[in-house]
């Protein structure tokens, strides 16, 4: 028996028998063919011809890309996400792909992975860090890591994105900390924070504090960032981890956006003024396997951001109302079994990424189901990205795909019915009370499941998971292992730093962190001072908890 979704797209009668291989990843049954008359409004109470809707490169509503001249004047950016072991592990890596970078035209970026208890905001010697610490990222305790991590990297130079969510504005305030003591002005610095906590709450986990002070601490590095880092994206608003969680490529879009909304309501409530932080929010999307789902996804985000920031915010400035986006190829879809068919899956989905119209991408390692990325895999996605860059011809014509009936029918299809979710998100009182309710868990979880059925029924094909599955018991990659040394000597490491401390500055720095969270002032400042003075990263972190708590339960279903 099918487990398909009802179909949506299809313009065939409503009863007639659905074909499982004419049904995409999110529900949407697919004509035969398409033709002018499959090109529909979005908005019925507003008729326009389909150009006027797609509109041009460049210019409101931005389906067809946000630059006029798109990869013709500058290619996407080629972020390489690294994070492992010790800091000084991590920047070898670090190194070792600026290196395999040199020559290209694009630019090149440095994304940072942290480990598990960092994400957590727990230092390396927390009882409940034991065994993995700098497993799946690099251990980060100190100012004296941060220092480590970034050693003969030319952070004034070469953008740096930091994945980190719950303890986001303390590892923000020890880069900045950092950067000070190197000499290096704030207002060079350039890079992404992601922030973005309401996600957490969604899919990820990764949390610390309930969901009320957790945006009130986002909004604490919008503004600071606003007067301080002018070329800082203190926000990455990101579906990625949605997606990842098992979400539809249509509520991957429509939660991402209204988390969006949430965040920019909340800094206005603030006293700020929307075109002074707006144009500086970047966003974080997945591309997965089903090609023209994701482009059209992109395209469909970049019109619905235009029209809310400009018609429900009312931001002035046209830069605010662009949505500016990293794509990562899809680590859910990558397989274990026959891994080096992951290099197949990467390269198309970082093609619809490109299609899509992104502004920075991150090719996934074929490996990466099975452990940490070697170096050579490493190489190999980044070489997957330099081959698209230089020899597909992607780059020549800005939105090649745009005016296809397909292409603008499913742009079209997915706007709307993100709008139908952002109208329920609203509804229920908005992003932090659906948090409350449960609804985001609920709706990923169906979501999840009817693929799994879908998968068991063989509705859809994986290959080498649920077919052609001959070659699979072959041992195909060498996986990288992280050795328990480096958490003996991280947690050395940190016994020393603390042995060298002064023993007065630190207790005053995280009182004063304590009293800024508990006055309602803006906890940045505080927290650079604490990374100054040699505050750990988990004593920061519970210095805020002795304040707002932590979150432990979780949304009752």
């Amino acid at each position: 028996m099918s487990t398909l979704q009802d179909p949506k797209l299809s313009t065939s009668a409503p009863n007639a028998k659905v074909d499982p291989q004419s049904v995409t990843i999110s529900g949407y049954e697919v004509d035969q063919c398409y033709g002018p008359d499959s090109v529909q409004t979005a908005d019925a109470r507003a008729p326009q011809q389909p150009h006027q809707r797609i509109g041009s490169p460049g210019e409101f509503p931005y389906t067809r890309g946000i630059h006029k001249t798109m990869y013709r004047g500058r290619l996407w950016t080629m972020r390489q996400f690294a994070g492992f072991g010790s800091a000084d592990d991590t920047n070898q890596r670090f190194k070792y792909l600026l290196a395999n970078a040199a020559g290209t035209t694009a630019k090149t970026g440095l994304s940072t992975a942290f480990d598990l208890p960092t994400l957590m905001g727990r230092d390396s010697d927390d009882p409940l860090s034991a065994g993995e610490v700098g497993r799946c990222g690099v251990a980060i305790d100190t100012i004296d890591d941060m220092h480590r991590l970034y050693a003969d990297i030319p952070i004034g130079d070469v953008t740096v994105s930091q994945t980190i969510n719950g303890p986001a504005a303390v590892i923000w305030a020890m880069y900045l900390a950092m950067a000070k003591q190197r000499g290096i002005d704030w207002a060079n610095l350039g890079g992404t924070l992601q922030n973005d906590i309401l996600k957490e709450f969604h899919s990820q986990n990764e949390f610390i504090y309930p969901p009320e002070p957790s945006v009130r601490l986002v909004v604490d590095t919008i503004q600071f960032g606003t007067r301080h880092t002018p070329r800082w994206n203190t926000v990455s608003i990101s579906g990625y981890h949605i997606r990842e969680a098992g979400s539809t490529a249509t509520q991957e879009l429509a939660f991402t956006l209204r988390d969006g909304m949430e965040y920019v309501q909340a800094a206005c409530d603030r006293g700020l003024d929307v075109d002074a932080f707006a144009p500086r929010l970047s966003f974080f999307f997945n591309s997965h396997n089903e090609f023209f789902e994701e482009i059209c996804k992109l395209r469909a985000a970049r019109r619905i951001w235009a029209s809310v920031m400009r018609d429900r915010y009312k931001a002035k400035n046209p830069r605010s109302w662009l949505l500016r986006t990293h794509v990562q190829t899809a680590g859910c879809s990558l397989t274990e079994q026959q891994p080096l068919n992951n290099v197949v899956r990467v390269a198309y989905q970082a093609l619809a990424g490109v299609l899509g119209g992104c502004q920075s991408l991150h090719t996934n390692s074929l490996d990466e189901t099975l452990g940490l990325p070697t170096e050579t895999a490493v190489r190999v996605a980044l070489r997957t990205q330099q081959i698209l860059a230089h020899e597909t011809g992607v780059h020549r014509t800005v939105d090649p795909l745009g005016g296809s009936w397909y292409v603008e029918a499913l742009t079209d299809r997915m706007e709307v019915d993100a709008h139908e979710i952002i109208k329920q998100i609203d509804d229920m009182g908005g992003v932090v009370e659906g948090i409350h309710q449960g609804y985001f868990r609920r709706a990923i979880a169906e979501a999840s499941y009817r693929f799994g059925q879908e998968m068991e029924a063989r509705d859809r094909t994986i290959v080498s998971v649920n077919a052609y599955t001959d070659g699979n018991q072959d041992r195909q990659v060498e996986i990288l292992q992280i050795p328990h040394d480096v958490e003996v000597d991280q947690c050395e490491r940190l016994t020393q730093f603390k042995k060298r401390r002064s023993n007065d500055q630190a207790p005053r720095a995280l009182d004063a962190i304590r009293d800024a969270a508990r006055k309602d002032e803006n906890v940045m400042p505080s927290l650079i001072d604490g990374a100054t003075a040699n505050c750990t990263l988990g004593e920061m972190v519970q210095a805020m908890a002795d304040v707002f708590g932590r979150y432990t339960s979780g949304p009752e279903w």
